[in-house]
This record gives C-alpha cells, structure tokens and sequence, in this order.
C-alpha cells in the first residue's frame, strides 16, 4: 500500500467516524446546520451507549490496524486524535460517567428550546421534522429518568447543588405559559398557524415531559444526591477525576499537579496585577479591586449596555485584525444575552460556532444576570477570549479548512477542551499586543479573568480531589478569582 492511500484511509476512517457521532448525537449536526437529522433526539438509553461503545470499539481497532508509519503530518495528527477519543469514550463508559446526568447549564430540560434556536422549521416538511423531534422528547426524559435510577442503584448521583439547580430552572420554565415558552416563541417557523402547532405541542407534549423530570428529580433523585460536591465522593470517583482531567486536557496529569498549576499561575498574574496597581495610585491589586467596585462608571443596571459594548469591542477587534492575522473567519460573531430562562445557571460567557453554510453567524453569548454586579472593565478580556480573536477566530478558521476532513473541522473539541481554551486565554494576552484594551482599568480585567481560569483549576480539583465544600470553593473563586459572588457560585456550580 502506497503512502497516499495510508493517508487516504485515515481520511476515510475520520470520515465515518464523523458521521456517525453526528448520527448519534443528532442536535450537534443542527446546530452546525446539517438537517438530515432534524426529526431525532439523541438515545440516551443502555442501547443507545452500547452504540456509542461499539463506534469507539471499530475506530480504535481499524485506526491501530493503519499504524502510524509514513503518514503525513495532518494524519498522524487526526488518527491520534481518533485513538484518543475512543479510548477515553470507552472508559467513560466503563467508568459510568453517564450516570452523573442532572446537568442544570445544558440537561434535558433546555433541549427542546436549544432545537428551536438551531432547527428550521419555516417549510411544512422542516415544521413536520420539529414536531415528531417534539413528540419523541417524552421518550428521552425517560431515558435520561432511567439512567439516573441506575445510578441511585450503583451509589453514583450528581450533587445536591447543581440537582436543585436544575429544579429551580424548570420551575422557572414551567411558570412561562406555553404561547411564551421559548422553544415555541423563538422557534423558525414559517406563520402563525405553524407557532400554533407548536403551542399544542408543548402543552401536550413538551410540558407534560418536563414536569414529569421535575417530578422525579425533588421527589425521588434529590434525596440521594450527594452532599458532597466532589466527584471523588462517588465509587471510583478518584479513578474518574483522573480521567476527566485527561478528556479535557489530553494529559495523564495528577489532581495535584492541577492544583499546583493554578496556584502558581495565580502568583505570576497577582504579581503583574499588584504592578499596575501600584502605577494607577493604588497600594495593591487589594485597594485597586475596592476602588473598582466601588466606581459608579464600572456598573451599569442595564443588560443592554453589556451587550452593546462586547459588540463595539469584538467589531473593533475584527477591524483590527488584518494587520496580526493573514487569515479570518469570513464573516465575524453577533453578541447576544443568556437567555432568562436559563441566565442564573449559565457562565459569564460562553461562544457558538456558525453553521457549515455560513447562513448563521457565529454567536458570542453574554450572561447579562443581575448586570450591575458585573463590573465592565472585565468585560473587554471576555469579549477577546469568547469571540474575536479568541474562540471565534481559531474555531471559525478552523470550520473553514477545507483541506482537512469533516471530523477535524467540526469535531476537533471531542478530543478536549484544552486547546480551544488555551487558544482563548492566549487571544486575551494577544489582545494587550493588538492594544485592543481600552484603558488600564481593562488591562486589570484581562489579568481579572486569566486570575479566574487559574482559579478554576484549584477550585476544580479542590472540590473533586482534596475535600474542599462548596462554601470553601465559593471564596476562593471570589477572592482571589476576583469574580463577583453570583459569579463565583455559577463557576462553582457548574
């Protein structure tokens, strides 16, 4: 076998492997625009993991079957991407990490209005599509109420917090009348009759589900959640923080050594912040944060205001560009706020990759929850982290390399998240260099939100590894996170 066609085949293999994870996990290929799936939902059942495994089970085998000599560069790169993925999707499973299933940011209960925002429905056959999506969503809150009982069975639940969490959310959900539910309000359709057709269904069909999960999470979940935040509280819980740390970071990495990392980031950027705290008039970083807090020009009551100056600062950004990059993404993000049905719960911000065709944006969400407790001079080192030039730009290009294969272009995050982010802390420092920041006060926020990352590492394996409560987490990621308190309980939770 010549050198191209070893080449050839991993392509061929990442190919597959790409199609059917879209398959399985149908919403993901709405989201990037790819309808051939809008009328599933994922398989959340024994069967639907056991299809899951064997997809590992086949990439791992044929892509150790190729081996690694005398392929290009790019090959050797996504046929170790596929071995890591499948090994590290089989021992989740082996692990039984699905079992830890209440999520209060993302969970089963947000689906029907994340299809709505992604899925479209402005044709009868797209409306056709959405309403058998809408009338199979019983099926999967009974999955998802199946596994959770197998995990109050094996002695493995999620934790109290985040449990009661996901309570208050639907309550808050359940209280908006279907005509105002979002996954009917947002959904695109092509008139009224259509939007009329999806009331029927949430009253009917969504409703119904949603408080039946309601219903089984405070009368029957909540008191076997654990009190304990730690993952390590869980049987096998040591052995599934190690490889948690590994899905997201690619590296076999201690708890440990986590904790230390954070700590001794957090030094460095304590250093630099007490520096400029000092040229600014300041005693140190300490007095600077009290007289930041305290500024009326670093507040606003308005929602609005947040999202109109992350739009400035990323359009700035994507003006300025061309003169540090050779290449950009061929359209740039739209800010937009956390929606209220899920703003309590969400992070400070978070980014959406565009669809494949190009017809949606890219969208760079900001969490506008309580606006005045979120001081505006964070919110520039935010805006160049989330969107331009940090997520958007290495996602967004990434999206468009049309010599790599589907799975490298879309997929690429499946293999963890540490190289997505770390492009995004490094687009914040880049931005000091593209003199993006407007101000001092805005250089303080870019080592403000680098502090809050290298906090998250201690609080994280604080939490899963070393026996820190949630109170402990909560004020170290306040103080020295410097995130304002319904920040730091939002990071904490989630």
């Amino acid at each position: 076998m010549t050198v191209t066609d070893t080449n050839a085949l991993v392509d061929e293999l990442a190919t597959r492997f790409w199609e059917k994870i879209l398959e399985l996990d149908p919403i993901q290929a709405t989201i990037l625009g790819d309808d051939r799936y809008d009328d599933r939902l994922p398989d959340l059942s024994p069967e639907g993991r056991a299809k899951e495994a064997d997809l590992s089970r086949q990439v791992l085998s044929e892509a150790e079957a190729i081996g690694g000599d005398h392929l290009d560069t790019e090959q050797v790169i996504t046929r170790d991407m596929l071995m890591l993925i499948a090994r590290n999707g089989l021992e989740a499973q082996e692990r039984k990490f699905y079992q830890l299933a209440v999520d209060h940011i993302w969970g089963v209960q947000t689906m029907p209005v994340l299809i709505a925002q992604y899925q479209k429905a402005d044709t009868p056959e797209g409306l056709d599509r959405l309403l058998t999506r809408y009338a199979g969503y019983p099926t999967l809150v009974d999955q998802q109420i199946g596994t959770l009982r197998e995990g109050i069975a094996d002695g493995r639940t999620s934790a109290a917090v985040p449990v009661r969490r996901a309570i208050e959310q639907i309550d808050r959900m359940l209280s908006v009348p279907p005509e105002d539910y979002p996954a009917v309000r947002i959904a695109q359709v092509a008139d009224d009759a259509a939007r009329e057709r999806l009331h029927d269904a949430a009253h009917e069909t969504l409703y119904p589900a949603i408080q039946r999960y309601r219903d089984f999470l405070a009368q029957e979940y909540e008191s076997h959640a654990r009190p304990m935040p730690g993952i390590s509280t869980t049987p096998g819980g040591e052995e599934m923080y190690r490889l948690a740390i590994r899905m997201q970071t690619t590296l076999d990495a201690s708890p440990e050594e986590v904790h230390a990392f954070g700590l001794d980031d957090l030094e460095w950027i304590e250093r630099d912040k007490d520096t400029i705290a000092r040229g600014l008039g300041h005693a140190d970083r300490i007095a600077l944060d009290a007289a930041l807090a305290d500024d009326p020009a670093n507040h606003t009551d308005d929602p609005q205001a947040l999202v109109r100056m992350a739009q400035q600062q990323t359009e700035r950004a994507f003006a300025a560009a061309p003169r540090f990059f050779g290449r950009l993404p061929k359209a740039d993000c739209v800010v937009m706020a956390v929606e209220e049905y899920r703003e309590q719960e969400s992070p400070p911000a978070f980014y959406m990759p565009p669809s494949i065709d190009g017809s949606r944006q890219a969208q760079y969400y900001l969490n506008t929850y309580k606006p005045h407790d979120r001081l505006l001079h964070k919110v520039a080192a935010i805006t160049f982290h989330e969107a331009t030039p940090g997520h958007h730009f290495q996602i967004g290009i990434e999206m468009e390399l049309d010599h790599l294969n589907a799975f490298r272009r879309y997929g690429s995050r499946l293999a963890g998240a540490a190289y997505a982010e770390g492009w995004g802390l490094y687009a914040e420092r880049l931005a000091d260099e593209m003199e993006l920041y407007a101000s001092q006060t805005e250089r303080v926020g870019m080592l403000d939100t680098q502090a809050f990352r290298a906090a998250r590492l201690v609080v994280d394996s604080g939490l899963h590894a070393m026996g820190w409560d949630r109170e402990r987490a909560i004020r170290f990621m306040h103080e020295r996170g410097t995130l304002p308190i319904v920040d730091a309980e939002i990071e904490v939770d989630r």
